[in-house]
């Protein structure tokens, strides 16, 4: 059944990506369709509430969206100054290494440089090479994102003109660049710790995505006012009211190619909408793999692109207090927990072995909105990295042919989670009054990500530098939007949907103050 429906562009998830392509191209008058698998708006800022506890799914802080700052600008013109991020503080995350070594990770930059060469007070050259080499590999993933948009041969000029620190910087990993700077290992455990900010350990990622993630964050985090979902809430009624709509409960199940162009979708239930231009959003991998004709598959660029592994996965608890959590050891800041110095020792391969760290976060605390009541009721998270590995058995609808197994499995992570948690925040354990598990298969149902790899495609030095990668296609009139098409991450998927935006419609790049990233 196809609508009659006219649009200018149809966009395929509601994720960071989605909605920003298309909050982007209906500020400049095009009509768009944004279809949406789930019934709630937002991908992985979406919120969920159980009685008087909200929690945000998989948004935990971001750099760059103060008010002052460059993302910050583009989603106040995005949702008509609807959408806010507030400062966390000056610290934004505290790590916890072995033997009770702590460091506090916060802004602005010249003080956390301080610090630093406070702390390794023999490697004082060692810290100003390595924030020096950051710089220059920020420099190199932005010169690699922009081009991204830009066509033939200007795509090519402007990789050869960079190509030199490209090379250097972006086609190596994190460790391997690192150790051309920093001797120590402990110094390079503190400059590697937040790795899970982009979901590649530091042996395997590209060190231009650690340099584009890690230079966001020093100006400070910020945490958006509402919560996550104020996001969905700000950017959907600029949609609705540039003349397009927003369809949620809408799986779509190909993308309709006729004569070599995308020229329309097909839903689950049948209907199909067309337009000039199909934007996906949900993941390069899933489009290619989900969505298009064995034809256009089997082409090099989608060969390259279904090559590519996911990026790491992860359990989640989420957790309801009653009582002043902040007396107890609660703060705006996060927490990495590291029960080694090699940071690479991190993922949860086997839930039956020890947990290996995690990441705590306090959202209730951040969001300047929450009313905790009387009973003074806040949230928090914790995570722990993991491999898919981890749910193998009960993947492929083992989880539901096994319930009894199943149930019996997740109340084990849980139990660990609870105990490690406990051993971190003791006094915060008594006040926890509800609890609940979120696995990696609940990850890959929801966002359909594969392997609930909720960073997309694998942060490695070979994603980085594909050539299949981007924004455009080969195919006339498909795009693809979100943190694929840029780097992992919310700002990441914020500025892959604007730059999605752009190489439709260029009029967006007058927007893009502060530059691309």
């Amino acid at each position: 059944m196809k609508s009659e429906d006219r649009y200018d562009a149809i966009v395929i998830g509601s994720g960071m990506g989605g909605m920003t392509t298309a909050a982007a191209l209906s500020r400049f008058d095009r009509r768009v369709l944004l279809l949406e698998q789930a019934q709630e708006f937002g991908g992985l800022t979406h919120s969920f509430s159980r009685g008087d506890f909200s929690w945000d799914v998989g948004l935990h802080y971001c750099g760059m969206f103060r008010p002052d700052q460059p993302g910050g600008r583009l989603l106040d013109w995005l949702s008509a100054g609807a959408v806010e991020f507030r400062s966390v503080g000056t610290v934004y995350d505290t790590v916890h290494f072995p033997d009770g070594v702590d460091f506090a990770i916060g802004r602005p930059v010249e003080a956390l440089v301080q610090e630093l060469k406070d702390r390794f007070p023999n490697h004082v050259a060692e810290v100003d090479a390595y924030f020096d080499a950051l710089e220059s590999a920020d420099e190199a993933i932005l010169a690699i994102n922009a081009e991204r948009s830009m066509p033939e041969p200007f795509r090519s000029a402007h990789r050869l003109w960079n190509s030199r620190k490209i090379e250097k910087f972006c086609a190596r990993t994190t460790r391997e660049v690192v150790a051309d700077y920093v001797s120590d290992p402990r110094l390079a455990a503190v400059l590697l710790a937040q790795w899970g900010t982009y979901g590649g350990l530091p042996s395997g990622s590209s060190f231009g995505i650690h340099a584009r993630i890690i230079t966001h964050y020093l100006d400070g985090a910020g945490y958006p006012v509402g919560g996550a979902s104020s996001i969905a809430e700000g950017l959907i009624p600029v949609i609705e009211s540039g003349g397009g709509r927003a369809l949620s409960g809408t799986p779509v199940c190909a993308i309709v190619i006729e004569g070599g162009e995308a020229v329309g979708v097909r839903t689950t239930a049948g209907q199909e909408f067309r337009a000039p231009v199909i934007v996906s959003s949900i993941g390069a991998g899933e489009t290619v793999k989900r969505l298009l004709p064995e034809e256009v598959q089997s082409q090099e660029w989608a060969a390259e692109i279904r090559s590519m592994r996911p990026s790491v996965c992860h359990f989640e608890i989420y957790l309801g207090f009653e009582g002043d959590i902040a007396r107890h050891g609660a703060t705006r800041s996060n927490h990495w927990f590291y029960e080694s110095w090699n940071v690479d020792d991190l993922l949860w391969s086997d839930t039956s072995a020890p947990i290996r760290g995690g990441f705590a976060s306090f959202p209730s605390l951040k969001d300047e909105e929450h009313d905790p009541g009387a009973a003074s009721r806040h949230t928090g998270q914790f995570m722990v990295l993991a491999d898919w590995s981890a749910v193998a058995d009960f993947v492929e609808g083992g989880a539901r042919q096994r319930p009894h197994e199943w149930a019996a499995f997740k109340e084990g992570v849980e139990t660990r989670m609870l105990d490690y948690y406990a051993g971190k925040f003791p006094a915060l354990a008594d006040l926890i009054v509800y609890h609940e598990l979120g696995t990696p298969l609940a990850t890959a149902r929801y966002t359909a990500h594969e392997q609930g790899g909720f960073y997309g495609l694998e942060p490695t030095p070979r994603r980085v530098m594909s050539e299949a990668l981007g924004p455009r296609t080969p195919v006339p009139g498909l795009f693809v939007s979100g943190q694929d098409a840029m780097t992992p991450g919310i700002a990441g998927a914020l500025y892959g949907g604007v730059l999605c935006a752009a190489a439709i419609e260029p009029r967006v790049f007058t927007k893009m103050k502060g530059g691309v990233g």
